[in-house]
């Protein structure tokens, strides 16, 4: 083991603003926009605590930029003129993001005249010297200039590392020429002019070949072209730029850090706990001041659990406060048995029949539901006490273990009996695990994720988060037992008395999650309707998942041929166009294709100042040119091959020819169901060859699939919501919706609408859902904005009940921070009072669209429950086999298609009783496609 000593230091300015912006509008007080400001606090703090687990230091600095000017103003006056100034939000979290900085145990330096870099630099510099190993964690590319054997760079945003290799690999010169590479090319961040025209790659080129900076300026007279003449005049500025540009690394410190070079000042100190608390209770962080434990108290502190980096889960929100289910549970001696002989076995098994509730989980082989295998299972009856059966660990000291068929089958009929009530985190994972083993189990009537999901859908729903934020409880993570990536062992290889430990703590943590969640349900009428239809919801899905889909790989196959055919041809007319072979995935090679070669003109620039290629770019210049087309074309059919047509087949499962996909049920904000392994929902249908995949979905012989899919139901929710009376009457009276939006918006009569202007009300109908602004509606309609936002305009005049409905929806999520379904799922909007603008207008477009797709999505739920509930009831032949968007698809006996036909619309159509009728219409065919 190193006997070498470590400096951590940390740019905190660079840190300060990748929180700020990576963090929701957080507030002291949640929603309450005149609350003082606290993400860029709460990253912060996030981030240092992510840094120091991972950096094991003797000595630590976190570095930031002092106010006022530095010596460089004084060199040139233009330095960083073109700055935006900060804003003020971040400016009033500066002095408390020092002072928790230092209360976490960091020396926090800010030194007047230089910059954050400078002293970064000289403290780098300084242990270097003395053999130290150096980290500095910042993403500015400007340190790299600081690397050598010592003195290391790390981004753990991206997990980029510059090292001696890693600079040189970046930036194709070693890190002792970066100044001069950094003054040829420029800094555009701190208005920092370098040559004009010559990026990284000739700044590479050039100290390649002649060595260094002043090598350069020697042979200046000899550099032909442009480049050689932007040189020439740029000769009297480069040694100013140079000195603007490298870190000073002989900065006085003195009265800053004492004793250097010794660097015993800054050594890196232990938090302090009970300041730390009371800040954190200050600010609004309520998780991470239980975490802390009483720090006053002789009990040994809880440890500081990993919070994760900005944009993770973590307690960004106001929680449910320390509820006295989390009291007891914070204080709680546990009881945890291992069951290995049958006397413990029928001792629990009594236990679980009496129990009122018992919260159970499984550990197995797998993640995939369809293949996973019981390794063991936990049960929890009451907190504190739990028991492990394990029945599948392996291992040269694993003990004997009961025979797992035979516990399975001594526990079936508690399991199957729907009267024995039954609990669980994300049940629908266990409900397949046991039937893979042939168990259906029944009286399942709670889950802790699906609880979280309704209260709180914008925070993490994992039991590790759940356990931390409502019980104040860490434990063992999956990786401590298991470890991770390739060096990571199967469940089965753990020792018992460790998974034993860590599967009981699982059920005991979901029974203490129940207990503080339950009661916040039961206490409002509107989120238990959307809590107990969730649970019906995971139980329908279950067996649609169950059931799969029945996949013809022959069809498939000949689509991937004629695919792969489609793209050789397209690569072919591409070359032909270009005049040349090229890789058409190399925006490089576009760039000097498109606008040196064929004059195409530059229609944006990335962030690097290079010239786009992106598929925007693309398809503007295909409106004019015939490569970006034939380019788009080539890129939509590789992504279909290789996502769909190459795959599906794979992603069959063998012992059923059928796939069976996954809905996750707790990741949509708006209650919307997402799909993977396969995505069905992201199966593109606006194109011909993006239609055809669905012709693989097939029904077995005997069978036909049936579509029964919601009609424009979004438009229909907005006629409920907005109680508009042009928009009801359309409804009501049966009229084509986008024809009489037509009508109202072009002054015409219903019968003299034509096609174009029935296109245009279509695009206004549905961008307005969505919060299209008159510049999206005139790029989607390839107008111009001012003609877009007079129909807008016009649209309002003819709707005004639509208009008034956004206008109160935008000021109620304001005031509450949240909107709601019209069956009150909550859809909470934490960037609704930022004061970022963009991030304010994005909240707003979701204030107006989110009741609609939420309500969508309630209604898809509850017709997804009732049809079920009736199938079995009357034609069980008849299988559900997927939900996408607002659609049910259907297996079924041909003998049943008029059954369904009758029932399912009329089903449909009655789940809710809105101000407009519901309409679901059926199609059948041999296959999906065929079906619609």
């Amino acid at each position: 083991m190193s006997d070498k000593k470590t400096l951590l230091l940390v740019d905190g300015s660079s840190y300060l603003y990748r929180a700020f912006h990576a963090m929701p509008d957080l507030r002291a007080v949640p929603g309450d926009p005149a609350s003082p400001a606290t993400g860029a606090i709460r990253g912060m703090i996030n981030m240092m605590q992510a840094l120091r687990k991972e950096v094991h230091a003797d000595y630590a600095a976190c570095v930031f930029d002092a106010k006022g000017p530095t010596f460089r103003d004084a060199i040139y006056p233009a330095y960083k003129q073109q700055r935006n100034p900060m804003p003020d939000d971040l400016r009033a979290q500066i002095p408390p993001i020092h002072e928790v900085v230092r209360l976490m145990g960091w020396k926090v330096l800010d030194v007047p005249g230089v910059e954050a870099d400078d002293v970064i630099g000289t403290l780098a510099v300084t242990a270097a010297r003395q053999g130290i190993e150096v980290v500095v964690s910042s993403g500015d590319k400007d340190l790299a200039q600081l690397v050598d054997e010592h003195i290391t760079i790390i981004d753990t945003m991206n997990g980029k590392r510059r090292d001696v290799a890693g600079v040189e690999a970046e930036f194709g010169v070693p890190a002792r020429l970066m100044v001069d590479f950094q003054t040829l090319v420029g800094d555009q961040v701190d208005n920092v002019p370098g040559v004009e025209k010559v990026g990284p790659k000739t700044a590479a080129k050039w100290l390649q070949e002649y060595g260094s900076l002043d090598a350069v300026v020697a042979s200046a007279d000899k550099i032909k072209g442009v480049a050689g003449e932007n040189l020439r005049k740029a000769l009297d500025w480069l040694p100013t730029g140079r000195q603007l540009l490298t870190i000073k690394t002989d900065c006085d410190l003195n009265g800053w850090v004492e004793g250097l070079p010794s660097l015993d000042a800054i050594t890196i100190g232990a938090p302090d706990a009970p300041r730390l608390k009371d800040f954190y209770e200050q600010y609004g962080f309520k998780g991470l001041a239980r975490a802390l434990g009483d720090a006053t108290s002789s009990a040994p502190v809880a440890a500081t659990p990993a919070v994760a980096m900005p944009g993770q889960s973590g307690d960004l929100f106001a929680d449910h406060s320390a509820s006295p289910v989390a009291e007891a549970a914070q204080h709680r001696a546990v009881v945890y048995d291992t069951i290995l002989n049958w006397t413990d076995f029928d001792h629990w098994l009594q236990r679980l029949q009496k129990a009122e509730l018992v919260a159970l989980d499984t550990e197995t082989t797998s993640l995939d539901e369809m293949r996973a295998e019981i390794v063991g299972i936990s049960f929890s009856v009451q907190p504190g006490e739990a028991a492990y059966i394990p029945l599948a660990h392996a291992g040269p000291d694993a003990p004997a273990q009961l025979p797992r068929d035979e516990v399975l089958a001594r526990l079936a009929p508690w399991l199957e009996d729907g009267k024995r009530h039954k609990l669980g985190q994300h049940i629908k994972y266990d409900r397949h695990v046991f039937a893979n083993h042939g168990i259906e189990v029944r009286g399942y009537v709670h889950d802790t994720m699906l609880q979280s999901y309704v209260l709180e859908v914008h925070k993490p729903h994992n039991l590790t988060s759940l356990a931390e934020r409502h019980t104040g409880r860490t434990g063992i993570s999956y990786e401590d037992l298991c470890g991770k990536g390739a060096h990571q062992i199967p469940f089965a290889q753990v020792p018992v008395d460790k998974a034993a430990a860590y599967s009981c703590e699982d059920s005991d943590q979901t029974l203490d999650v129940h207990n503080a969640l339950w009661p916040l349900l039961q206490a409002d009428d509107k989120l238990r309707f959307i809590y107990e239809l969730e649970i019906a919801s995971s139980e329908a899905l279950f067996r649609i998942e169950r059931n799969g889909v029945l996949i013809d790989a022959p069809t498939l196959a000949a689509q991937s041929h004629e695919l792969g055919q489609r793209i050789v041809q397209l690569e072919t007319d591409a070359y032909a166009i270009a005049g040349q072979p090229f890789n058409l995935s190399s925006p490089k090679q576009l760039g000097e294709i498109f606008f040196d070669k064929l004059g195409m003109p530059v229609v944006k620039k990335t962030a690097t100042g290079a010239r786009s290629t992106d598929e925007e770019v693309l398809e503007k210049l295909a409106e004019d040119y015939p490569l970006p087309a034939k380019l788009l074309e080539h890129r939509s059919l590789v992504k279909l091959k290789g996502t769909y047509t190459d795959k599906l087949a794979q992603l069959a499962l063998p012992r059923t020819g059928r796939v069976h996909t996954h809905y996750a049920q707790a990741v949509a904000v708006t209650g919307r169901l997402s799909s993977n392994d396969p995505n069905l929902q992201n199966i593109p249908i606006r194109t011909a060859e993006g239609r055809r995949i669905r012709e693989a979905f097939v029904a077995p012989a005997g069978c036909v699939i049936a579509s029964a899919d919601y009609s424009q139901i979004e438009l229909r929710i907005m006629a409920h919501l907005s109680g508009d009376h042009a928009l009801l009457h359309a409804f009501h009276a049966g009229l084509d919706v986008h024809r009489a939006t037509a009508a109202e918006v072009f002054g015409v009569a219903l019968d003299q609408v034509t096609s174009e202007q029935r296109r245009y009300a279509k695009v206004i109908n549905f961008g307005l859902i969505y919060g299209m602004s008159s510049f999206g509606l005139a790029k989607n309609l390839g107008i111009e904005t001012k003609a877009a936002a007079a129909y807008i305009d016009r649209y309002f005049q003819r709707y005004p009940g639509v208009k008034q409905y956004m206008d109160e929806t935008k000021a109620a999520a304001k005031s509450m921070g949240y909107v709601e379904t019209v069956f009150g799922r909550r859809l909470y909007l934490p960037e609704i009072n930022s004061p970022n603008g963009p991030r304010r207008a994005g909240a707003e477009r979701a204030a107006i669209n989110a009741p609609m797709q939420g309500t969508a999505a309630d209604l898809i739920k509850m017709a997804m429950v009732a049809v079920q509930k009736e199938v079995d009831a009357h034609q069980p032949g008849i299988k559900m086999i997927m939900q996408v968007h607002d659609e049910l698809v259907f297996e079924l006996p041909e003998g049943d298609v008029d059954w369904l036909k009758s029932h399912i619309p009329r089903l449909m159509a009655e789940v809710a009783a809105l101000k407009v009728p519901l309409l679901a219409e059926v199609g059948v065919g041999p296959n999906w496609d065929k079906a619609h």
